[in-house]
């Protein structure tokens, strides 16, 4: 783990993100060497924070803390993730490969994953 953020309206968790070092896969995955890559496994918008621009700023803050460390930041979400994928388009993430999963989704189907890649040197 490099580094966590949590979104909050008082005492109410709206989110969460984490950000954590990229494993050999996921840079094989990405086409980067390893020690210049930073992972987001967890990005997370309860529903009353959807549409309120929280998964935004959770990802700008996590890309912004691995460009800082003059790392990039890259992510993997199953097919299903359609508002997800989106919000990653929006910020001018790249789709780099997709494969798929040694696990089923909740209705069966076999998992198929995509990984995006950052725009280079840039958070957004």
């Amino acid at each position: 783990m490099l580094d966590a953020w949590v979104a909050l309206d008082g005492t109410d968790v709206l989110g969460h993100v984490a950000l954590t070092r990229t494993g050999p896969a996921m840079a094989a995955t990405a086409g980067l060497p390893q020690d210049e890559l930073a992972s987001v496994p967890r990005l997370f918008a309860t529903a009353s924070a959807r549409r309120r621009g929280v998964a935004s700023v959770l990802l700008a803050t996590a890309s912004a803390a691995a460009v800082a460390d003059g790392l990039r930041p890259v992510l993997e979400v199953e097919d299903g993730g359609g508002a997800a994928v989106r919000l990653y388009e929006r910020a001018g993430w790249r789709l780099v490969s997709s494969r798929v999963g040694d696990w089923t989704t909740h209705d069966g189907r076999t998992a198929l994953l995509h990984t995006y890649i950052a725009p280079a040197g840039a958070a957004r």
